[in-house]
């Protein structure tokens, strides 16, 4: 079933990226609640990237996953990263798309095991200034962005941003739009900066055609999502 979720999923991404000549965006299955099992089931049918929210629950699906299988999964934390998990963050994950202020990058780097090679990151941008959302305000982004660059153990991948759940997806796309004018000044910048992440199982059809490299979907390849 899952496999088949994949498939359809896939296919759609490409046929939509065709439509709006861009480049296939790469898919970040949302695996948050999910049982390690969904996780290597899908893995074996082909996904690679794997968004968790929660550091924790992350760690505890890593060790229910049988050795061997699942080795090759890339895993990216997609939630709030509060200071006191910067460590196993660090040590856990292969890209944390949720940095949001200096502490956290410095905090990331200190951890970072040199073995491991940079953590790639993403700024999180709160691209309509939402008050009480998490990610910086867009005229955040060059200093932090020269504040990631700076730490050897990271590594500058791009932007990440959520917009304000509209009930229509369209109106989210002047959202998508400034995300998209933000990454092309944080490219002009940072030249290796490479990933705009940006829409969900509900909205990436706008956030592709207003130029994301990355997409976050759950529910379209694992179902409803379990209660917490």
């Amino acid at each position: 079933m899952l496999a088949d979720n994949l498939r359809e999923v896939s296919q759609r991404l490409y046929s939509a990226a065709a439509a709006a000549g861009r480049q296939p965006p790469l898919l970040v299955a949302v695996s948050k609640l999910q049982p390690a099992a969904a996780i290597t089931e899908l893995a074996a049918a082909g996904q690679r990237h794997f968004g968790e929210n929660y550091v924790q629950e992350a760690l505890r699906k890593r060790r229910e996953i049988p050795p061997g299988d699942g080795e090759a999964a890339v895993w990216h934390l997609i939630g709030h990263l509060q200071s006191n998990k910067a460590r196993e963050a660090a040590e856990t994950f292969d890209w944390v798309q949720t940095v949001d202020r200096p502490s956290i990058a410095t905090a990331l780097a200190r951890h970072r095991p040199p073995a491991r090679g940079p953590l790639d990151v993403l700024i999180q941008v709160n691209v309509d200034d939402e008050p009480g959302k998490h990610g910086c305000r867009p005229d955040e982004v060059p200093a932090l962005a020269d504040a990631i660059a700076a730490q050897p153990a990271l590594r500058l991948r791009g932007l990440m941003l959520i917009p304000t759940p509209h009930p229509d997806p369209e109106d989210r796309r002047p959202a998508f739009r400034a995300g998209r004018a933000l990454y092309e000044a944080l490219h002009a910048a940072h030249p290796g900066v490479d990933t705009l992440s940006m829409g969900m199982s509900d909205d990436w059809q706008v956030a592709l055609a207003e130029g994301a490299t990355m997409v976050r979907i759950g529910t379209a390849l694992f179902g409803a999502r379990p209660a917490r």
